[in-house]
């Protein structure tokens, strides 16, 4: 009897213990819960958390004879879109392979005029090129060191300071216009400068024609998505429709188009920065020795406008350049 009266007492302890125990659980809960709710976003903020942007892309205008393997390789981080304008069965390719870069460009502002990233780079497909801003003529490191803060402050930038091609006075449009009559009279090919005042008026037919067009060549530049939007997407078709019409030839066509890019983005008709300004703000590339128009060790116009083969270990004439640099092999 003892025992059976022991053994009900130490159950009913047992049990007052596990209930006792069951409440302390429940009531912690229940102040975590509590704790968790508190420290909760309000419904009202959490809607206002966006996924991650796009912040940088980069739009390469390349044909089937280019490599542009080189962007992907060190710029895969700026998405890049490389499109191919002479065929039709790219991935990414252009209504027609008219008016050089321009068509490249303007596809993409028109195609992806909802949806741009923050800021764009436009570029050629080639890594070397006789008019990239750098020693080797070589567009990495012009990539790498260009500076996107600045390109969002200023809206626009051209990925060349030096101004030989293009600065300060490139095209007199009138002046070029009479002088182009003389050159056809005397049996001379037309070139971009003669055509530049008819191609304008069709082109800006509300803005009057500038006395001055001057910037460095040569179509490669940032832009902010803000300053594309200050136009709107059907005066971007406007451009490409005058590009798919014009019977000017596409080495014409073109070089319109690339004198007339810092316009259409809100800079002066005259954009002609000066190269330590320039290297310094675009690149940070400071405390250089510099004029107005170039500073030391950073561009000499070559030669040619193709390299030779073999650059940039080899030089015109096949001398060791010394080149320490890394290629993609």
């Amino acid at each position: 009897m003892i025992t059976n009266h022991r053994s009900r007492q130490l159950a009913a302890f047992t049990l007052s213990v596990s209930i006792f125990l069951f409440f302390v659980f429940l009531l912690r809960q229940v102040g975590t819960r509590h704790q968790t709710i508190a420290n909760r976003p309000a419904a009202s903020n959490v809607a206002k958390i966006h996924p991650a942007r796009r912040e940088t892309g980069i739009v390469v205008a390349s044909t089937t004879k280019e490599d542009a393997s080189w962007v992907y390789r060190h710029f895969a981080h700026w998405n890049p879109q490389v499109y191919t304008a002479d065929n039709q069965s790219a991935a990414l390719t252009v209504p027609r392979n008219k008016g050089h870069e321009a068509m490249v460009y303007l596809t993409y502002i028109i195609d992806h005029y909802d949806d741009l990233p923050d800021t764009i780079l436009f570029v050629h497909a080639s890594r070397f090129q006789w008019h990239n801003d750098d020693p080797d003529y070589d567009m990495v490191p012009t990539l790498r060191n260009f500076q996107l803060p600045y390109l969002r402050e200023a809206g626009y930038v051209n990925l060349r300071c030096v101004w030989v091609i293009g600065c300060p006075a490139e095209i007199r449009p009138f002046e070029d216009e009479e002088h182009e009559d003389e050159q056809l009279r005397e049996g001379k090919s037309v070139s971009a400068k003669g055509v530049f005042r008819r191609a304008f008026q069709e082109l800006f037919p509300e803005v009057p024609v500038l006395a001055l067009v001057a910037v460095s060549c040569c179509s490669q530049f940032g832009v902010t998505s803000a300053t594309i939007r200050q136009h709107s997407r059907e005066r971007y078709v406007r451009f490409r429709d005058w590009l798919l019409e014009t019977t000017l030839d596409d080495s014409l066509s073109g070089r319109v188009m690339e004198f007339s890019w810092h316009i259409i983005f809100g800079k002066e008709p005259s954009h002609c920065p000066s190269a330590g300004e320039c290297y310094c703000r675009v690149f940070g590339l400071c405390g250089l020795a510099c004029s107005d128009s170039s500073c030391e060790g950073r561009y000499i116009l070559p030669p040619y406008s193709s390299l030779p083969e073999g650059w940039p270990r080899l030089g015109w004439d096949h001398e060791d350049r010394g080149y320490t640099g890394s290629l993609d092999e």
